[in-house]
């Protein structure tokens, strides 16, 4: 008996395999080894099973494609002979490249984590990402071949009134959207319906070490506009975090001020349009508009603001500055991003419309400079906050935005303008008075004159939310062309769809690098930006270097001299 179940087995298998296409198998071949080469970020062996999963799957599905299209037009087959060889030489080679690609896989991740300044791998556990991408594409595969099923029997029965071509045709459009709508409709609202649920539960959290404020004139005291319970997660450690005044005056050996920080959560009662009056009402209670500098701030999806970007302006301007942020989602960047990103615009323009109405009312000489800040999805929002032609009488002063993700349409629009010659992760823009980009070392100081709005993009070339883009799956991008980032693998290649699936693989991934690199943005980038656009007084580059030194060891707390104001601090204005 169990010998019969054994050979029963034995040709049910034999049978299974068969039925896959040999054309297919070898572009899976192909694809999967395309995956195990290097992208923007390195990956961990999970991830990399999981993409090389997606990647074997797809990859059957070109291939079965490729040979269904050439049959469907009728093309010449190739006799037995030719057909018996040419399997022979793909089998072969496939074999040669799907070894290769296996063998250099350490070596290619560690490529990405030296020039990430991460400790090499000393080995990628094949094995197991290798299993995982099996077990993903035989899932992936099964439900394809299911649905080539439905549309075959689709397909019969149109050709009982339809020309077969035709009848093939309709079927293949049918399962196809009822793929998409199974998939949008049913997985994909799951997916994010659950993640909605989580960062939900998420946002409800307070972190340790953060408290209400006691202090009257503070966002969220019990004498606040602002009820504490409706900040959020990220609003809380926002207003309860950050730099005291004896904090900042231990640092600069200077008298200096408490920042006023204001934050209005998505829990708060209202529209956008409600809640940014509200933030405009705590911004008067709390004196913001006597400070010297005033930032209007589009946080990331959860609702965070960047420590490195806040503390450090605070730190350059001795707490004379006051920041004021509008939660618009607890999602992720990435996920809000492919969700409904146009939140982050409605909320900033909100926001910047209440505050910047106000602040044109008062006098020119007595009231803050007016910036902009925003960091991934926040720049995104923000960027066209303050439109020129709307702001051309009264323009603010300039804005400061950091890793714009690929939708951000003026980031793209000032890219694609950029000075002939220079790199689209480096551009240049016209005569860089108004617009200028840096990333890791500081490209702000060119010599030329600023002009009087100063703008700042702070961008890696190592960031796969400022170079994701559907287009990846066809067409070659212009940042893998020489001379290509300093932080990007020099084994990093193109290829169509499979450098699309790399890319978008590594956007939850953004953040997992050291500071530097990817999606995290380091405080030394800030500073250089905030120095360049805000222009703070009496610091000169030996005190700039210690500021730095500060927030690159911030357990070290020994005091600082007083900073000397010599001939440096004009060069860096």
């Amino acid at each position: 008996m169990m010998h019969r179940v054994a050979i029963k087995i034995r040709s049910l298998t034999r049978s299974y395999l068969r039925s896959f296409s040999f054309t297919g198998l070898v572009f899976a071949t192909l694809f999967f080894c395309g995956s195990i080469t290097p992208s923007l970020l390195p990956r961990p062996y999970i991830v990399q099973g999981i993409l090389s999963g997606f990647s074997l799957a797809i990859g059957y599905v070109v291939g079965v494609l490729a040979t269904w299209g050439w049959a469907f037009l009728e093309l010449p087959q190739p006799g037995p002979a030719l057909a018996r060889r040419s399997k022979q030489v793909c089998v072969g080679l496939a074999a040669i490249v799907f070894a290769l690609s296996i063998w250099y896989a350490t070596e290619w991740q560690n490529s990405v984590r030296v020039l990430m300044e991460m400790p090499p791998l000393e080995s990628t556990a094949r094995f197991r990402f290798f299993v995982i991408a099996i077990l993903v594409a035989f899932v992936l595969v099964s439900i394809a071949r299911w649905m080539i099923r439905l549309g075959a029997f689709l397909s019969k029965l149109l050709q009982r009134y339809l020309p077969r071509r035709i009848a093939v045709s309709i079927s293949t459009l049918c399962v196809l959207l009822l793929g998409l709508m199974i998939g949008n409709g049913v997985i994909a609202r799951g997916l994010l319906k659950a993640a909605d649920r989580f960062f939900l539960q998420a946002d409800l959290l307070i972190d340790d070490g953060i408290e209400q404020p006691a202090l009257a004139l503070a966002c969220g005291s019990d004498e606040s506009l602002v009820d504490w319970e409706a900040i959020g997660r990220r609003g809380k450690d926002f207003i309860g975090g950050g730099p005291k005044a004896d904090e900042i005056e231990r640092l600069t050996g200077q008298p200096s001020k408490r920042p006023i920080r204001v934050y209005v959560g998505m829990r708060t009662d209202g529209d956008d349009q409600a809640r940014a009056t509200l933030a405009l009402e705590e911004l008067k209670r709390e004196g913001a508009f006597d400070r010297k500098v005033l930032i209007v701030a589009t946080p990331t999806g959860t609702g965070w603001l960047d420590e490195s970007a806040v503390d450090t302006v605070e730190y350059l301007h001795r707490g004379d500055t006051a920041i004021v942020s509008m939660q618009y989602s607890y999602l992720p960047s990435w996920i809000t991003i492919l969700v409904d990103p146009s939140r982050s615009k409605r909320s900033a323009s909100a926001l910047f419309d209440q505050v910047y109405a106000y602040w044109t009312t008062l006098p020119k000489d007595e009231r803050p400079r007016l910036y902009l800040f925003g960091l991934s999805l926040g720049a995104f929002g923000c960027e066209d906050a303050a439109d020129l032609m709307e702001t051309f009488q009264d323009p603010i002063q300039g804005a400061v935005w950091s890793g714009p993700p690929f939708p951000s349409r003026q980031w793209a629009s000032i890219v694609n303008s950029r000075n002939a010659g220079t790199p689209v992760w480096l551009p240049t823009f016209r005569d860089e008075s108004m617009v200028r980009f840096t990333a890791q070392q500081n490209m702000l100081q060119t010599g030329k004159p600023w002009g009087p709005i100063r703008n700042v993009y702070i961008q890696h070339a190592s960031d796969p939310m400022v170079w994701f883009s559907p287009s990846l799956a066809w067409h070659q991008p212009q940042w893998l062309s020489a001379p290509r980032g300093p932080d990007v693998s020099p084994g990093l290649r193109w290829y169509p769809i499979v450098t699309f699936l790399q890319i978008a693989f590594d956007l939850p991934m953004a953040t997992s690098v050291p500071l530097g690199y990817g999606h995290n943005y380091s405080p030394s980038s800030y500073i250089d930006a905030w120095v360049a656009v805000t222009q703070p007084d009496g610091w000169s580059q030996t005190d700039l270097d210690r500021l730095r030194e500060h927030f690159a060891n911030p357990a070290d707390q020994a005091e600082l001299p007083v900073p000397d104001v010599d001939s440096e601090s004009a060069e860096l204005r």
